[in-house]
């Protein structure tokens, strides 16, 4: 009897300890994303007034490229395979200036026009600063470890306004097909609260409510299978084109300030002669796609080379608002070319896509 009380009571015990640090990761993610989105809001709301603002995207790769080459490198990519290598191992160990280095660094390249997103840069802060916090009060490596994941999914949450969904894929995304059971509470903890924090300091999310009902038959659940083939080959298509050009990238022998350069270059010329529309987060043509609106047939393989190249030559930013991007408009493009509605299948476009490209099928359920 006194054994299970002892066993009950230090059960007690961490989950208050846990519920309390989990809280405190989200104050500090929520605060520090707070300032990253609105930098980036204003950055790009001060460069949208300039019409042919992706001119300076060479020099911003340049700039972008310089500064995780020589201050962080750790901060190279799209940020969420470094959190993830920084998990598995090194127990989440992170340099601090990941974090102000892949801030700035992702805000000069979306503001310029680079096609990218923002969530990558907001789990890799806030796995940042959980390393940080967990080396300042010298957590040992396991508990290093629950703090990073429950700042990855603060990070997720508080760039999306999704605190359910946003905790599941910070866990979900780190173990393909698993879960780590024991730091969902805290994961939980640090989403919602970090999600109320950035709330409360006046960030604002894109939102586009869905009113359609389809009537569901079994014609209409045959068409939904098969449009999930489509959007695994999309899925697959939008990977390979990531390491296709990744690994170009790599084979040219030039200097990596030399590559950011002449990537910018293309991605201006790809602008230029397709549209600007495959720049930046492409918020409106997802916002487009959702309401069943016109969007070009190949929108969704035109973002995928931008993305790439954006990615590969030296750009900064995350890879979901790509993905996002891809599904919205591979579904519009299936809906058209079928005669389908295309704002039901831009829908279970933009899940789709996130589910097959970044081995999250769980988290889709909580969106």
């Amino acid at each position: 009897m006194r054994k299970k009380v002892i066993e009950q009571s230090v059960l007690f015990i961490s989950v208050l300890k846990w519920l309390f640090l989990a809280s405190c990761i989200g104050i500090l993610v929520g605060l520090s994303t707070t300032v990253f989105l609105s930098a980036l809001e204003g950055a790009i709301g001060f460069a949208s007034g300039y019409k042919y603002y992706f001119l300076l995207l060479p020099a911003a790769f340049i700039l972008s490229t310089a500064l995780i080459k020589y201050l962080a490198p750790e901060a190279k990519g799209h940020g969420t395979e470094k959190v993830i290598e920084a998990i598995h191992k090194r127990s989440g160990k992170i340099n601090p200036l990941v974090v102000p280095i892949k801030l700035v660094a992702t805000v000069i390249t979306i503001a310029s026009g680079g096609s990218a997103g923002k969530e990558g840069p907001c789990a890799q802060i806030g796995a940042g600063i959980s390393s940080f916090f967990a080396d300042l009060f010298r957590f040992d490596d396991r508990d290093r470890k629950k703090l990073v994941i429950c700042g990855i999914s603060a990070g997720f949450s508080t760039v999306f306004g999704t605190p359910i969904a946003g905790a599941i894929f910070g866990v979900e995304v780190l173990f393909v097909g698993g879960l780590l059971y024991e730091v969902l509470l805290p994961s939980f903890v640090a989403g919602i609260v970090g999600y109320q924090v950035s709330s409360a300091m006046g960030v604002t999310y894109f939102s586009e409510p869905l009113y359609f009902i389809p009537n569901f038959t079994s014609v209409y659940f045959i068409r939904v299978c098969l449009s999930g083939v489509f959007f695994g080959i999309c899925s697959l298509l939008l990977i390979e084109t990531l390491h296709l050009i990744e690994w170009f990238a790599k084979k040219i022998a030039w200097h990596e300030l030399k590559k950011a350069f002449w990537g910018g270059a293309v991605l201006v010329i790809l602008a230029l002669v397709f549209s600007p529309r495959y720049l930046g987060l492409g918020l409106d043509t997802i916002k487009t796609s959702l309401e069943g609106g016109d969007v070009p047939a190949g929108a969704f393989l035109l973002k995928m080379l931008f993305t790439s190249i954006t990615l590969g030559f030296g750009g900064s930013g995350g890879i979901v608002t790509p993905i996002f991007f891809v599904g919205t408009t591979a579904g519009n493009a299936f809906g058209s070319i079928f005669g389908l509605s295309r704002d039901i299948f831009a829908a279970i476009g933009m899940v789709s896509l996130l589910a097959g490209a970044a081995n999250t099928g769980i988290v889709q359920k909580g969106r």
